[in-house]
């Protein structure tokens, strides 16, 4: 379990706000077993669930930009991409 909340003596808990959602009921007994497993309640686990989706996230994005910023497009490479958006919108109805 993530001990970012968890298990530390006196961590005052940030503001919360309480929401309700709709789930198949397969995905729901999916998730019932799982936060069983680990022990943790249900805001515990789609608390943890929504960080570990936010932190995969921002971690793409960061991977994304040092990809690019290590290999980025040649002037060729904007070129031709300019080229081809002119050709497409060229052909779209502007009417």
């Amino acid at each position: 379990m993530d001990d970012s909340y968890y298990g530390m003596k006196n961590y005052i808990m940030p503001k919360t706000a309480k929401i309700a959602i709709s789930l198949p009921e397969e995905v729901l007994a999916s998730v019932e077993r799982e936060r069983r497993n680990r022990g943790e309640s249900r805001s515990q686990f789609f608390r943890r669930a929504a960080e570990a989706l936010l932190r995969r996230r921002q971690e793409m994005c960061e991977h994304y930009i040092r990809a690019y910023q290590q290999i980025p497009e040649t002037k060729e490479e904007i070129e031709a991409a300019r080229h081809a958006a002119t050709d497409i919108l060229a052909k779209e109805p502007w009417e």
